[in-house]
């Protein structure tokens, strides 16, 4: 990594953005466009609320990223260190008293699951959901140092499928991942889209049974590479809907229209990266178009801002924001750790 990308800090400005965004959506989420506009005036003047509270998706990175660390202490990151780990905090962030925003019911079942140790995680795993608790919190993958590129894409599907075992969820997780570091380590967004498309069809048949298991039995699908492909192709239309919205880009209409209301994986993804690409250089333009939608906000804006802080580092958000976001220690140790 260059001298550049280092002080750039990419690591802590995505921590940060995606909290921002999370605590910018969260007072907006199930509510329609114009019922934000309503109640908080023009979506370009959204201020962060006070204080600023985050939802279970700023929680969950959290985990990943406590999990992270403890499976890496011990050497090279394998499936063995990773699922221990993520079973560990993800179960004990279900337990926590501070798990009172509103949880998405698959991560909760499949928590209760986990909970019981001697279970498989496979059999613990939600195999028809797609939800967008898989790819929300795994921004922490795409800023650890010391990975391969076969690690990276394994642990971003281990870490989704532990709750979200539908192909869409684990393919949509290992786009993000890989879309947060790319703009770490400086790509132009303009060809971001054609990169995770490349991305997507150079995997598209690739099932990683040494992270994943037998996870694809639990499915009606024929192979591994039949469940996986499906997944990939699913992601595929997602970014093509993508594609399609920055050819006539619109900022004054609400993302959803365009990509999807984000409540699953693939429409999270794309949502959130537009939000990103329709103002690359006014990050907090981008939280706030993403707050104000119509359909899963904190989600569509946590994404955002994970995407807009890899690309610019903390200095992309204001400092009286920055200081004032719910575990804003936790969020800049594991940002510092990362970016060191």
């Amino acid at each position: 990594m260059t001298m550049t990308l280092l002080a750039k800090r990419a690591a802590t400005g995505s921590l940060l953005g995606l909290a921002l965004g999370d605590a910018l959506g969260f007072p907006t989420e199930f509510n329609d466009v114009p019922s934000i506009l309503a109640k908080f005036g023009p979506w370009r003047k959204m201020e962060l609320p006070k204080p600023a509270i985050v939802t279970d998706d700023t929680q969950m990175t959290l985990a990943l990223g406590h999990a992270l660390r403890s499976a890496m202490d011990r050497g090279s990151l394998s499936p063995e260190t990773l699922e221990r780990a993520a079973r560990a905090e993800y179960v004990a962030w279900s337990r926590s008293p501070e798990n009172n925003r509103a949880p998405g019911r698959t991560c909760m079942v499949a928590c209760g699951l986990l909970a019981d140790e001697r279970r498989p995680w496979q059999d613990a795993s939600q195999i028809h959901s797609k939800g967008c608790g898989a790819n929300m919190r795994v921004a922490p993958l795409g800023l650890i140092p010391r990975v391969s590129d076969e690690q990276r894409a394994g642990a971003a599907q281990l870490q989704a499928a532990l709750t979200h075992g539908h192909p869409t969820a684990l393919a949509a997780a290992d786009l993000t991942a890989h879309a947060i570091l790319l703009l770490a380590q400086g790509a132009e967004p303009l060809g971001l889209v054609g990169q995770l498309r490349s991305y997507a069809y150079e995997n598209r048949s690739h099932y990683h049974a040494r992270w994943l298991g037998d996870l694809w039995r639990h499915s009606q699908d024929s192979s591994p590479e039949d469940f996986i492909a499906r997944g990939w192709d699913e992601c595929l239309d997602a970014l093509d809907r993508l594609q399609q919205a920055l050819r006539d880009p619109s900022p004054e209409t609400d993302p959803c229209l365009a990509t999807g209301e984000g409540w699953i994986a693939e429409e999270a993804l794309a949502s959130g990266l537009l939000c990103f690409l329709l103002f690359v250089d006014e990050p907090v333009t981008a939280l706030r178009r993403a707050a104000c939608t119509s359909g899963d906000s904190d989600s569509i804006a946590c994404l955002a801002g994970a995407f807009a802080g890899a690309y610019h580092g903390p200095a992309a958000w204001p400092t009286e924001w920055a200081d004032r976001i719910e575990y804003q220690g936790d969020l800049v140790s594991l940002g510092a750790l990362w970016d060191a």
